[in-house]
């Protein structure tokens, strides 16, 4: 126990100190390859291999609760959770929110609902996802070409950027390696914590939407806190619209083309709405150009609820 308490804390000090890296690496390619720092940050920092392997071995096995707690779960992590604390510690202010971007994520979740409407994501509804995905990325970048993304305030970008400016090259190079390094980190992490819980007896979809995708997940908050912590907000909502297009779209459809996917009733009616819920409300916050400390609490309540129910 002892030794996987030990290989805990290694995984979030890893995780932690390459988060902080990302945002710099993250930043310097956005100035010198002209790309927007939102659109880096949905395209690349949204993508979470671990919640796709974790959800293809339980599709694979037939563990239905833990492929859908690996989106629907995990998704409540990155939106909620993370997104929620990251505005209780350090608000967020945005000059540029446009509705044509804050729609995106909202209908990839109603896609994935409407396709498990029938209590199964099928192989058909998988590559209807993957579809939905990239039409969403090439809608993104369409966006992003007329000037239209999620921009931080000026004053502060501003001031930022100038200090961060670094060789396109050199910004890459320490963007790659902080991703490895997160991913490395979080498996770390994730290995030793199975170890801690492996005593808990749960229904396989309860454990996948709580325990597990809390578990493969906690980097969410690594990703988003340090870059509002620095002015880069853009960022941090980049983090949760590239998550939700990645969880329920990307991931989802990768999963189902593994094996088709039971979607039990718990899920339909209470998991689903409730996440539904609050990616909306996130959207509706940040119509206002700005997510403050209470807006953060109440979506933090929103995840806890979320569990709490859940377990009850």
């Amino acid at each position: 126990m002892l030794q996987s308490i030990l290989l805990f804390i290694l995984g979030v000090a890893i995780v932690m100190f390459f988060a902080e890296k990302l945002v710099k690496g993250t930043v310097g390619i956005s100035l010198g390859f002209g790309i927007s720092t939102f659109l880096i940050s949905v395209i690349f920092i949204g993508f979470d291999p671990e919640n796709l392997f974790v959800g293809a071995v339980g599709s694979f096995e037939g563990v239905s609760g833990i492929a859908l707690g690996s989106i629907i779960g995990a998704a409540m992590v990155a939106v909620a959770l993370a997104f929620g604390l990251t505005a209780l510690i350090a608000p967020m202010k945005f000059e540029q929110a446009p509705i044509q971007i804050l729609v995106v994520p909202v209908l990839a979740v109603l896609l994935l609902g409407v396709l498990s409407l029938d209590g199964r994501l099928s192989r058909l509804d998988g590559a209807v996802l993957l579809v939905g995905f990239a039409l969403s990325v090439i809608y993104l970048i369409h966006l992003s070409k007329k000037g239209l993304d999620i921009q931080p305030t000026g004053e502060v970008a501003e001031t930022l950027e100038k200090a961060d400016k670094l060789n396109k090259w050199k910004s890459l190079g320490i963007f790659i390696v902080s991703l490895i390094g997160i991913v490395v980190g979080s498996e770390i992490l994730v290995k030793s914590s199975e170890n801690i819980i492996a005593r808990i007896g749960l229904s396989d979809t309860v454990f996948g939407m709580t325990i597990l995708a809390f578990l493969v997940s906690i980097e969410e908050l690594a990703r988003e806190l340090p870059a509002a912590m620095k002015g880069r907000p853009e960022i941090s909502f980049g983090n949760v619209v590239g998550s939700i297009l990645a969880f329920f779209l990307f991931n989802a459809g990768i999963i189902a083309l593994v094996k088709p996917v039971t979607v039990d009733e718990q899920t339909l009616r209470y998991y689903f709405p409730i996440c539904l819920l609050t990616v909306v409300v996130v959207s509706l916050f940040m119509i206002t150009k700005k997510v403050s400390r209470w807006a953060g609490a109440i979506l933090v309540l929103l995840y806890v609820a979320f569990i709490t129910i859940g377990f009850l």
